[in-house]
């Protein structure tokens, strides 16, 4: 994970150099990203009618060295390239584990010479991004999200027509306002016509001219599915008229999903530098870990990737709910309660815990309980707020809040079963070095986890269901990732989403519905519910049957981090 300030401003002076220093908060803000290197270059157009100042930090988990940024061409073009992603993948070829992705993606784009030619060089990116790339021959500044947004990159435009881009915001003030940039193509600035502003269409042969405006608001369903298609092709087909084979372990789309999972996961949590702060610790990947279906299988698959000796920090996250624990009190008549153990994500995250133990025998899995005062949450409202902005809803604070905590790592861990008799295990007060966490988001979309789904069979049949999943599969990149890896990233911590690697997606929704989610055959069939039915099969498989009928729970329930003081507060209704 790195942060990224760019300032593409019209001249006022004769030199870059001599444009105003970023904000003492927002410098800490980017450092608290990028923790190992911090680094600013300054440009001007040939002309010299724009100035440019481009700030980069960096979190070091590439290669086998610190790569310091912003990435520059001193002599010839001057080209200049922030880059906070991690790129897989460069034109279907994994790039080298010692090898950086950021100098890999530098070295194509300083050999293109057109435009069309840079696009290729960003259309050729299996990963997560977001980055701003000044191409100095052809004198046009670039920038974008990766096709399902999972990088924050926000913009502002200025008075005079300057724009300022950003992995952060803030809360608004100054000139204009903060927009996320949409994940649907890369933009670009022609600072040598007039700072005139391009969409690049992810698909080759879609440009589009957006002259001072930038996209903003829900699209509709046409020009969500030029996102899908930049991926692959959603497969609409019907089952025959005498119906579908019911899905069981025995499917192949069963043992499909875990090929693909395991390749996903090998990118993601193998080759990891040891983090500086952990000595010779053991411990490089962490996963958010409510006990769940998707972020349990998750972790019982990096038992079968990681070698024998390295450790997995689940990261469970509770609060103290003021409302709630009123309640509990009450009921409890006295009695001594723990309210954060009556958490609903606390009680499954221990039942799931106990399963992977039973399941992994000697693999040293670390139960991290994160328990969050009410005064420690409100000791840090404010600077959540700060970072989930432009978005400003109660629902995205709640959200925000159980992803702020969680990231951080602090608790009371243990690394074996409380629950089992006889049991010596003991807690202790613990902090997650894992620079690398693991996110379950996505399989809900991808393979009709939501209660919109039975309703849509229900109430249009396999026709209704394919609909509500392709408009789930369409708005993947309208999803507040953004948002997410602000609040996350803050604790120089990088978030990764084994479910949205490009590969598996473009095998996920060429997959016929049926092959997913089974709702036309019941619960009896086999022994799961329909929903996810291909996830929780696979599950079955792994050893884990309680985990494969684990009920779907939004994260701000089973933390506990909605409706803090009032039961009657909506999730749309705006913070105060």
């Amino acid at each position: 994970m790195c942060g990224i300030h760019a300032v593409i401003s019209p001249s006022s002076s004769s030199s870059s150099s001599l444009l105003p220093e970023i904000s003492p908060d927002l410098h800490q803000n980017l450092v608290n990203r990028g923790p190992d290197y911090f680094g600013q270059v300054a440009r001007d157009s040939s002309d010299g009618r724009w100035n440019l100042r481009f700030t980069s930090t960096v979190l070091a988990l590439r290669g086998d060295h610190v790569t310091k940024q912003p990435l520059q061409e001193d002599s010839g073009s001057g080209d200049v390239l922030c880059w906070n992603g991690e790129a897989w993948r460069l034109d279907g070829g994994l790039i080298g584990e010692r090898e950086n992705d950021g100098e890999v993606l530098f070295g194509r784009l300083r050999g293109a010479r057109t435009e069309g030619e840079v696009m290729g060089v960003w259309r050729g990116v299996e990963g997560p991004f977001a980055f701003v790339y000044f191409c100095g021959c052809l004198q046009r500044v670039f920038w974008g999200r990766d096709r399902l947004g999972r990088r924050s990159l926000m913009v502002k435009k200025m008075d005079g027509g300057g724009v300022v881009l950003g992995s952060i915001g803030g809360n608004g003030g100054g000139e204009g306002e903060w927009e996320e940039v949409e994940a649907d193509g890369v933009y670009s600035m022609d600072l040598g016509g007039g700072g005139e502003v391009r969409k690049h269409e992810w698909v080759e042969g879609g440009e589009n001219f957006v002259s001072a405006s930038f996209p903003r608001g829900e699209r509709g369903l046409s020009s969500l599915l030029w996102q899908v298609s930049s991926i692959g092709v959603f497969n609409k087909a019907l089952p025959s008229s005498g119906g579908e084979t019911p899905l069981t372990s025995a499917s192949p789309s069963v043992q499909a999903l875990k090929e693909q999972l395991v390749d996903s996961l090998r990118l993601r949590v193998l080759n990891i530098p040891q983090p500086p702060s952990s000595g010779m610790g053991k411990t490089r990947v962490a996963v958010l870990f409510s006990g769940g279906l998707d972020c349990t299988v998750l972790a019982r698959l990096c038992h079968d990737v990681l070698d024998a000796d390295q450790e997995i920090d689940l990261l469970n996250v509770g609060f103290e709910n003021p409302r709630v624990v009123a309640q509990l009190r009450k009921d409890a008549k006295g009695k001594e309660v723990d309210f954060y153990e009556a958490c609903p994500d606390r009680i499954t995250g221990r039942k799931s815990f106990a399963e992977l133990k039973n399941v992994c025998p000697g693999r040293v899995f670390r139960f991290v309980a994160v328990n969050v005062p009410y005064s420690d949450l409100q000791a840090h409202r404010k600077q959540i707020i700060s970072l989930i902005h432009p978005h400003n809803t109660e629902m995205d604070l709640s959200i925000a809040c159980a992803l702020y905590f969680a990231a951080r790592g602090q608790g009371s861990a243990i690394t074996e079963d409380i629950s089992s008799p006889g049991s010596e295990s003991s807690s202790v007060s613990y902090t997650s070095p894992a620079r690398v966490l693991l996110s379950g988001l996505g399989a809900d979309e991808l393979f009709g986890g939501y209660s919109r789904h039975p309703a849509a069979f229900q109430r249009d049949g396999h026709t209704g269901l394919v609909d509500e999943l392709l408009l789930d599969v369409s708005r993947l990149g309208k999803r507040n990732l953004g948002r997410d890896d602000r609040v996350m990233a803050h604790w120089g911590k990088e978030v990764r989403f084994p479910f949205l690697d490009e590969r598996l997606v473009k095998w996920a929704i060429a997959t016929p519905a049926w092959e997913k989610c089974d709702f036309e055959n019941g619960e009896e069939k086999s022994g799961v519910e329909a929903g996810k039915r291909v996830l929780r099969l696979l599950a079955m498989e792994l050893g884990m049957e309680g985990v494969a009928k684990e009920k779907k729970r939004a994260i701000q329930f089973g933390s506990r981090t909605a409706k803090m003081e009032s039961g009657r507060v909506k999730g749309t209704t705006l913070l105060s």
